[in-house]
């Protein structure tokens, strides 16, 4: 069943919100200085520009950042799908698999394209009960199109009693 989940989308896409939500959610999300570009029903789209406090020794982006947007655009469709679910539902990061295959500078775009998907496996949680992994795929461009690092961010959504 696809649901449209515009208030929490239109909230999200407020940039003053959005900053208040990583101020008090995700403070280093915050400091590291992401960004919701795009959230939709299917896919969402985090940015982060090479700056100082998420840089690292080499003049690139530091893993740990790149690795914290990779999980955000995925986290945060999988946060519009379950918003003001009935019942509600649990979510967790369980596992990450990355490939950095390029240094990261500039800006660069973090797309996740499985919201359809993650949707069916979370309605599978909601009718069985039963806890459900799924595997998304987060993918990070820069600016001259070049794929910079492939998150694969395996969670795990149950239903709450």
């Amino acid at each position: 069943m696809i649901k449209k989940h515009n208030s929490f989308q239109k909230r999200m896409l407020s940039p003053f919100f959005f900053k208040l939500f990583l101020l008090f959610k995700l403070p280093m999300a915050f400091l590291a200085g992401l960004k919701l570009k795009e959230l939709s029903t299917d896919s969402s789209l985090v940015t982060m520009k090479y700056k100082y406090l998420n840089k690292n020794p080499f003049g690139s982006i530091y893993f740990a950042c790149l690795s914290m947007a990779g999980e955000l655009a995925s986290g945060i469709l999988a946060a519009s799908i379950i918003y003001d679910s009935k019942p509600k539902v649990s979510m967790l990061v369980v596992n990450l698999e990355v490939s950095f295959v390029k240094k990261a500078i500039g800006v660069i775009n973090f797309q996740c394209k499985d919201g359809l998907a993650m949707q069916s496996v979370i309605d599978s949680a909601i009718n069985s009960g039963e806890g459900e992994i799924f595997n998304a795929l987060t993918t990070a461009i820069d600016s001259q199109g070049d794929v910079v690092a492939e998150f694969i961010i395996r969670w795990s959504f149950k239903a709450k009693p």
